[in-house]
């Protein structure tokens, strides 16, 4: 079984497969290239730069990695030390910015609770999960925040806020989670609806997109048979829909309808989902 993983670097995707024999990552190097680059030819630019350097391609070995188009393909890949001889062979004004990414990866609390979102999915933790439920809600949040927040799996006691908009107020809030969990899912509209009611609410202090969009997708596997294929879903066109969405579902509903897939088993579609549902949340 392939384990792979997307981090985004400057908005480009930088993909990433684990090795079995090595026990440990190897990164795309052609993706490597576009992040310190920004090549509009990112494969041409990684073949000159191989062929020019014999090192390089010595070092690297290919593995296969999903592509845009849904497949898998044979890829040049690096290790760690071979993804430092890379960025220390392209000039690059990023160089420094792409080194830090790389050696903080896995060391900050979302990336600590991206791994733990990761094994939702891998220690069949997901399958225990109660769907379209409070308790469900507090469920995943308490297993992929667990150990890093005080307060995870807990609903939040004071008010919070973001870019100027009040979420659900505290004193309120179990009466407003107690009507969201109420609500219908037996069509797509109406578990949007529910979605996003669940977003205003907002009911954790730190955690909220991450967890909703999960138990989302529980709730459209449950009673639709069809989950999201998130890397479908542009970061700005979603964080926009969900702004809007508080007075106007519409553009959400539409990203989600169009993003939707019957693939609701798929190792790769729920892992590609946590990468992007990180993704969204980076500033």
């Amino acid at each position: 079984m392939i384990k792979t993983s997307i981090r985004f670097f400057d908005n480009i995707p930088v993909r990433a497969v684990w090795n079995e024999e090595t026990s440990k990552w190897w990164f795309c190097a052609v993706d490597i290239a576009e992040a310190l680059t920004a090549s509009k030819a990112p494969r041409k630019y990684w073949n000159t730069l191989k062929s020019r350097n014999p090192q390089l391609s010595s070092i690297c070995r290919q593995l296969k990695l999903p592509a845009r188009d849904g497949k898998t393909y044979l890829t040049d890949v690096l290790d760690d030390s071979g993804v430092n001889l890379l960025i220390a062979t392209i000039p690059s004004k990023k160089t420094a910015a792409f080194a830090h990414w790389l050696k903080t990866m896995g060391t900050t609390i979302d990336e600590k609770s991206k791994q733990k979102a990761y094994a939702l999915f891998e220690d069949g933790v997901i399958n225990d999960i109660e769907i379209g439920s409070i308790k469900g809600l507090r469920q995943i949040h308490a297993y992929i925040f667990g150990g890093l927040y005080d307060f995870a799996g807990q609903i939040r006691t004071v008010n919070i806020s973001k870019g100027g908009f009040m979420f659900a107020n505290a004193l309120y809030l179990d009466e407003t989670l107690k009507t969201i969990e109420n609500m219908p899912e037996d069509t797509l509209g109406n578990i949007v609806d529910k979605y996003v009611e669940m977003n205003i609410a907002h009911p954790f202090r730190e955690g909220n997109g991450r967890t909703t969009r999960i138990w989302l997708d529980l709730i459209l596997k449950k009673n639709l048979s069809r989950c999201v294929d998130w890397s479908k879903i542009d970061k700005t066109e979603y964080l926009d829909a969900m702004k809007t969405s508080v007075a106007d579902s519409t553009k959400i509903f539409g990203l989600l309808q169009n993003a939707l897939t019957d693939k609701i088993n798929d190792r790769e579609i729920f892992m590609k989902g946590i990468d992007y549902s990180y993704y969204y949340e980076e500033e």
